[in-house]
């Protein structure tokens, strides 16, 4: 009887041995598994895997961080992935698109998340998103995109592309046609190099610093508008939408594309995970922006950091997901 009892009295306890296990004894000898919106070679996945690489390091118990892409939808996809299949103990999180976690709050079909329930890590940097014009295209003013049509690439319709694209349309007076359906960044930008399209909006000012350097030192692109809340040091003559707003209509709705510019490239995990987890790993997400490794590396790339922790990002997504029902509904029947 005794030892029936004491059998009884194990198993009665494993759960709450396993509920009691710290961080640092959880992911011991794990995999943990970060999933990216976007095809490889892209802004967002370059910094992804730099994450990775360096990341596991920071987590208590040292886990091996493995990159995965999952491109589709202009990262929404990855977006309800996160939120409704992945493991919720921690072994995964994943970047989405800035954009992507305004789908809801518009009405997007196909969104199977709540943005504001996710535990969000950080962004590596406070971007600027820019829409720019390949050299030979004849755009070289913001202006030039008022008298004709430009074609530009976007990854799908939930794509941030698009809606800068409908947004400065509608309350600027651009004339943007979105070729939509490319895969990631990557496949967009040989596009514009082949002259299949004009130029690409919402494209990162730091990805183009990382990526092709070359696009600037020999002015193979025409930086026509900036996106974001304040104008980046190295364009202090490219106008800033919001600047451009006719009115304080105009200037709320497009508030919508620039404020979302401070999660410049958002990590995130899904709801629900054990509290302490979570809270490694948003630590582990900024210990590693500031780590001198990573910073080394992310200099000989030339990207951008400018950590964001996840605190701020709530704070954007709050703000943005409370803005009066009235400029919610004219902002979602136009990024629809």
């Amino acid at each position: 009887m005794y030892s029936r009892w004491t059998l009884a009295l194990v198993l009665s306890l494993m759960p709450h041995a396993t509920a009691a296990q710290t961080p640092a004894e959880f992911y011991k000898g794990k995999q943990v598994s970060l999933y990216i919106g976007y095809s490889v070679g892209g802004g967002y996945d370059l910094y992804a895997r730099m994450l990775a690489r360096h990341m596991g390091k920071h987590i208590p118990g040292n886990p091996t961080i493995i990159p995965r892409n999952m491109e589709g939808g202009g990262s929404l996809r990855v977006a309800n992935f996160i939120y409704q299949v992945a493991p919720k103990d921690g072994t995964a999180f994943g970047t989405m698109g800035r954009g992507a976690a305004l789908a809801p709050l518009f009405g997007h079909t196909g969104t199977q998340f709540d943005a504001l329930k996710y535990i969000w890590l950080g962004s590596a940097n406070d971007e600027v998103a820019i829409c720019a014009a390949w050299h030979t295209s004849g755009f070289r003013t913001f202006e030039d995109m008022r008298l004709r049509e430009m074609t530009a690439g976007a990854t799908g319709q939930t794509d941030e592309a698009v809606q800068i694209a409908k947004g400065m349309n509608a309350y600027l007076g651009t004339k943007l046609k979105t070729v939509a359906g490319y895969p990631g960044g990557n496949e967009i930008n040989l596009a514009i190099e082949r002259g299949e399209i004009d130029g690409r909006c919402a494209l990162s000012w730091s990805s183009v610093k990382a990526t092709h350097p070359a696009w600037i030192t020999e002015k193979k692109i025409n930086v026509l508008s900036q996106v974001s809340l304040g104008k980046h040091s190295d364009l202090p003559q490219v106008p800033l939408i919001l600047d451009l707003a006719p009115n304080d209509e105009a200037r709320q709705v497009l508030k919508f594309l620039a404020a979302r510019q401070v999660m410049g490239r958002p990590f995130f995990a899904p709801p629900d995970l054990p509290a302490d987890r979570g809270a490694a790993l948003r630590k582990a997400f900024i210990d590693t922006l500031q780590d001198a490794e990573f910073s080394a590396e992310a200099d000989r790339a030339k990207l951008e950091i400018t950590p964001v922790p996840g605190a701020r990002i709530d704070e954007v997504l709050k703000d943005l997901y409370a803005s009066p029902a009235p400029i919610v509904q004219k902002a979602a029947a136009l990024f629809n």
